[in-house]
């Protein structure tokens, strides 16, 4: 007996990254194959926008709005200090990088689009998987406002209020629409969630093949060391104020803001969802998609051992703490 899913599991973001570039294979050497078999296959192939918009009900449906405060503590103070520091990279950005993004030399490829849907969404199922091990429940139940990113909604905004496009509200609207109604039905009816809670994991390959299948692979091969770079910097960007705000403001000692600080698989469709809506974006969304798929892999591997290392630092500078102020008060 095979055990093809255990071992695309132990591959981080493996059971989307491995049937994205097998879609970026046949795109690249086959491009034609979805419009040559037609019908169900063709939709499969090309059906990343209703095959995400399913994924997004779903998600929607999975959050129980009755978590503790605590969590919604802790998960607020990471989630918006991801976004607010992907706005502040990307009205930084948006002085020195062209609209279509950089065409030549190291850089190329680089845009304001990539940096935004590098750094915006977190890894929620990475940052609870670390945080059982190295942190609280609460801590590691605090992904659930981390789904509330999933999505082109964030990416959306951070471009609409940096001036770099104009959406219209419907447009809002009609990103966020279903997982909002994913969202009351999971929360009206217990069954509800339960029910289309257990698709998230499911939809996942479905979307990342077709995601591939519009991945020219030769525009990885030109972004390969770059998307090693980008990884890097998401942690590092994205990492430090993480560790202060879950500091100074989650109540941690840090390790749930390094957790966080990892790209989300999700975050690759982005781009190429935005290019959709927004044809101005299509240049720069096929290196983009690259770019974020080479973060997916750099920070999914790096940020466990980070977080593991930081963790025992910390539980180690605990009881020297501990001792410091007890001979303070001893002296007092």
């Amino acid at each position: 007996m095979f055990k093809i899913k255990k071992t695309m599991e132990r591959i981080p973001g493996g059971m989307m990254l491995i049937p994205l570039f097998l879609g970026a294979i046949v795109h690249t050497f086959a491009p034609g194959s979805g419009k040559y078999f037609g019908s169900f296959t063709n939709g499969l192939m090309t059906g990343t926008v209703p095959i995400l918009a399913v994924w997004f009900f779903c998600m929607g449906a999975a959050i129980n709005i009755k978590a503790t405060g605590t969590v919604l503590r802790k998960s607020g103070t990471l989630v918006l200090t991801k976004i607010a520091v992907a706005w502040v990279v990307a009205t930084i950005a948006t002085m020195f990088l062209p609209a279509g993004g950089v065409q030549t030399g190291f850089f190329a490829g680089l845009s304001v689009l990539a940096l935004i849907a590098a750094m915006d969404m977190t890894n929620g199922g990475l940052y609870a998987s670390i945080m059982q091990q190295y942190g609280s429940k609460e801590e590691a139940g605090a992904f659930v406002l981390m789904s509330l990113e999933s999505g082109p909604l964030v990416t959306m905004l951070i471009l609409g209020t940096t001036g770099l496009a104009a959406f219209e509200p419907h447009t809002f609207v009609g990103a966020v629409l279903p997982f909002l109604v994913g969202f009351v039905l999971g929360n009206l009816d217990h069954d509800f969630r339960e029910f289309f809670g257990k698709a998230t994991h499911t939809m996942i390959p479905f979307f990342g093949f077709a995601l591939g299948n519009s991945i020219d692979l030769k525009v990885i091969t030109k972004t390969g060391m770059l998307g090693i770079v980008l990884g890097i910097a998401v942690i590092v960007i994205t990492g430090i104020p993480l560790i202060l705000a879950d500091k100074f403001i989650g109540g941690g000692n840090g390790t749930a803001g390094l957790a966080a600080s990892s790209t989300a698989g999700a975050a690759v469709a982005n781009p190429m969802i935005i290019a959709n809506m927004k044809p101005e974006f299509m240049q720069a969304a096929q290196s983009a998609t690259a770019l974020v798929a080479a973060c997916v892999i750099v920070t999914s591997v790096l940020v466990p051992i980070l977080t593991a290392y930081y963790s025992n630092y910390m539980k180690k500078r605990r009881p020297s703490a501990n001792a410091a102020a007890e001979a303070a008060a001893i002296n007092a």
